[in-house]
């Protein structure tokens, strides 16, 4: 390297010579160890949940929602606070909240209500967790640096997405190891994320009171992205249900893992082509992808299962990288808040994903043709994007005042 490029990191990391920080690696291994906490525990809930408090599915169900809501839509009120008091801070505050969380499951056991309470703790702490590891780990960072850092973000999460329910495994029948386990992990980050450096807020940043936290919205992606899960939460939460009986469990738990595998491998490869790539060329392709798995599934056997998942692995790698790139362009807010925004968005699409999709999906069922349910959400696959497109490339009116040139 010579003296010049030293004072050039832009430069550098453009070429893909430059490397993390000690910091960013740091936010790198603990996403990872974060995603392999919860999904080590996640898959089990609804267990957990009708074992320790003898509650039906139902009942469970209602429970596993709230959360769920409380866990996205958190991550807006979550980001407008690490935008007032800090980073670093309400990282501290995420890892120390996760840590009396996993002690609460752990003393469920004795108390199954505390369990209740453990699990909406914990929610609450990835609420504030999510934007504030994001927003630090673009903190300071240029444009052209946005995609590599975002896709490393993801890709080691999905890391730790795809790892979680194999660890969660082994502990299935000894929960408390496991929470013991979570326990001492996430004390340890908690400690770690304290010698963090400290974040500086740029002085012409302006912090906006928590009821403007929406002020500044990307609508476009913002829309787009609540799309993105809505169609994405009709793989993720009943393909399980249609695979039953069609496909074995281990193979299907592979297969999952697999597409877990195939965002963390694909997003840093095409971090920099989705970057330059236009939006409706993302969306072509995102939800192109979306639509052939989906009507991949129609074929119900292990060839074709695994072809959709792969289908949909590959759309979800354009989709949710270009979703938060094109709203960290857009948006006139820090990059803490847009990705605050962009989980409510998340959460928007799970909510409808939960009302519509459960409904529909019964009554395909009730008819005896399942086949069907995929062939319906690969036709919304197509159609809706193209209308949230159409309506958003639509020119606004006009303010009225003084006549002047284009």
């Amino acid at each position: 390297m010579t003296p010049t490029d030293r004072g050039l990191p832009g430069v550098l990391a453009r070429s893909g010579v430059r490397s993390f920080t000690g910091a960013q690696y740091a936010l790198l291994g603990s996403g990872f160890l974060v995603n392999l906490i919860s999904f080590s525990v996640y898959p089990y809930l609804a267990v957990l949940l009708r074992d320790r408090m003898s509650l039906g599915m139902d009942q469970v169900g209602v429970v596993l929602g709230l959360a769920t809501f409380v866990q996205f839509a958190g991550g807006l009120p979550g980001a407008a606070l690490a935008e007032r008091i800090g980073l670093r801070r309400c990282l501290v505050i995420a890892m120390v909240a996760q840590t009396i969380g996993s002690v609460g499951f752990l003393a469920g056991g004795t108390w199954p209500a505390v369990t209740v309470a453990a699990l909406f703790l914990r929610s609450a702490a990835t609420a504030l967790y999510s934007p504030s590891v994001r927003g630090y780990m673009v903190h300071g960072a240029s444009p052209d640096e946005r995609p590599r850092l975002v896709s490393a973000s993801y890709a080691t999460g999905n890391v730790g997405i795809a790892v979680g329910p194999m660890a969660g495994a082994l502990f299935i029948h000894d929960p408390g190891g496991m929470f013991a386990a979570a326990t001492v992990l996430h004390a340890a980050m908690a400690i770690g994320h304290a010698f963090l450096p400290r974040d500086r807020r740029d002085d012409l940043e302006v912090i906006e009171p928590l009821h403007r936290a929406l002020r500044g919205l990307a609508v476009l992606p913002f829309v787009v992205t609540a799309l993105t899960i809505y169609l994405h939460m009709h793989f993720y939460q009943y393909l399980s249900s249609y695979a039953e009986g069609r496909v074995s469990a281990v193979f299907f738990g592979s297969a999952m893992m697999g597409y877990s595998l195939v965002l963390a491998v694909m997003q840093p490869l095409l971090a920099r082509r989705v970057e330059r790539m236009r939006y409706a060329h993302a969306m072509a392709l995102g939800f192109g992808g979306l639509a052939v798995g989906m009507i991949a599934f129609t074929g119900g056997g292990e060839i074709t299962i695994a072809a959709g998942i792969l289908a949909i692995g590959a759309g979800n790698s354009v989709l949710f990288l270009k979703n938060v790139l094109e709203a960290l362009a857009r948006a006139k807010r820090s990059p803490t808040v847009v990705f605050g925004h962009q989980r409510l968005a998340e959460g928007v699409g799970a909510f409808l994903s939960g009302i519509v999709g459960g409904g529909v999906y019964r009554l395909f069922e009730t008819a005896g043709n399942l086949p069907g349910f995929w062939l319906a959400i690969a036709a919304q696959c197509l159609l809706l994007p193209a209308i949230v497109f159409v309506v958003g490339r639509r020119p606004r009116r006009p303010v009225s005042g003084p006549a002047g040139p284009w």
